[in-house]
């Protein structure tokens, strides 16, 4: 399973309607994690392979990746400063925002304890 690319329409279908709802409705049916990058980020390029692997390492999981220089709106809306940055997002929880080049152990150590350990 490959990462997908996320797009504000493809966003608001499947993920979450920013612009009709104010309060967090996850309509994903598992849970998932968004790397918001750009082309010419250098972290992000280190990021990427990582999410790659860890996308066939996990396919309970779908990870998306949202080009901010693509989708402004979506960038804005979860008002990105720094890239790369990962929005983890459980099936019960509030979603949870972190920016940086996270290290293949802390993304696996995330996915675990606060992606996987609340699907049932």
């Amino acid at each position: 399973m490959a990462t997908v690319k996320l797009t504000a329409e493809k966003f608001k279908k499947e993920i979450f309607d920013y612009t009709t709802e104010k309060e967090w409705n996850y309509k994903g049916d598992k849970p998932a994690i968004i790397d918001f990058y750009a082309d010419w980020c250098g972290p992000c390029k280190m990021v990427a392979p990582v999410l790659e692997e860890l996308s066939d390492a996990y396919p309970d999981i779908t990870i998306y990746k949202v080009d901010t220089e693509k989708e402004e709106e979506l960038a804005g809306v979860f008002q990105i400063r720094s890239i790369p940055s990962l929005l983890f997002i459980p099936m019960d929880k509030q979603p949870m925002m972190q920016a940086g080049a996270l290290p293949k152990n802390t993304l696996e150590e995330v996915i675990e304890k606060e992606l996987l350990s609340s699907v049932s």
